[in-house]
């Protein structure tokens, strides 16, 4: 990895599809839930790649904007360990409005978008009966009342920190807080109860993405009905699934690919 002020040569360079919006709903649809994506794009060559990826995966598009802003472009450094540094440039992910009504059964979001969309969308959602998933990430300082229209967050360590830690996230309401700690596994708390999610053994190459399959497919599997233990579960084997593949999209782990790991 560069240090500031330092160049460094790369051994290699590749292209994909991605954004954590579009990578947990990937996740979400190929994990079984029928899936449907708000977001926004430009009218250019991403924007038209995006578009053409939610088709791929049988993703609802009719929520997608295109807008005068280029499509959001994040560039990400990978090292030999499979560890990963990332700029996001948000583009035309700035124009995403709040949703007017919510008809689904779990609403999943993240910070790439403006968080006073993501405030009011989960207001709508919690107010329709819908259950909601936020992944904190890009980490940022959340306002309480954002916090206190989440089902489920899904920080990782330093997300979690800036979040004031687990007690307050419950103290404000949150049902749950799922922590994501990388090839420590995953640690739950409710009010009621504390649990750690053992690591699945993979062969890890890129990392990229594997928070993201983690929140689409626990996402999945709660609209489903599973109960918390089993979605964080599934989540878990899906963004492990999701660090031996390169980047982001393409990592994306099949609900087949998903329960063959867990019958391990």
């Amino acid at each position: 990895m560069p240090s500031p002020g330092e160049t460094v040569l790369g051994t290699s360079y590749a292209e994909f599809a991605g954004g954590k919006g579009l990578n947990q709903a990937v996740a979400a649809a190929r994990s079984g839930a029928r899936t449907a994506f708000v977001g926004a794009v430009g009218d250019d060559a991403a924007g038209h790649l995006l578009r053409t990826v939610l088709s791929d995966d049988g993703i609802e598009a009719a929520g997608v904007a295109t807008v005068d802003e280029p499509t959001g472009l994040a560039v990400i450094v990978v090292d030999d360990e499979g560890e990963n540094m990332i700029v996001v440039t948000p583009g035309a992910n700035r124009r995403v409005a709040p949703l007017g009504t919510v008809s689904a059964r779990v609403l999943l979001a993240q910070l790439e978008v403006p968080l006073d969309a993501v405030e009011a969308s989960f207001v709508t959602a919690r107010r329709s009966g819908v259950t909601t998933v936020l992944n904190p990430a890009p980490a940022a300082d959340l306002p309480p009342i954002l916090l206190r229209h989440c089902d489920v967050v899904v920080p990782n360590e330093h997300e979690l920190t800036l979040l004031g830690g687990v007690d307050r996230l419950l103290s404000l309401g949150c049902r749950a807080v799922v922590v994501t700690r990388g090839a420590e596994g995953i640690e739950a708390h409710t009010a009621d109860e504390v649990w750690h999610q053992a690591p699945f053994e993979v062969d890890a190459i890129d990392t990229t993405g594997a928070g993201d399959a983690c929140c689409g497919g626990l996402a999945a599997r709660l609209a489903a009905g599973d109960t918390l233990h089993d979605a964080v579960r599934w989540g878990a084997a899906a963004g492990a699934l999701a660090t031996t593949r390169d980047g982001a999209v393409p990592a994306q782990p099949t609900a087949a690919e998903s329960g063959v790991l867990l019958a391990r």
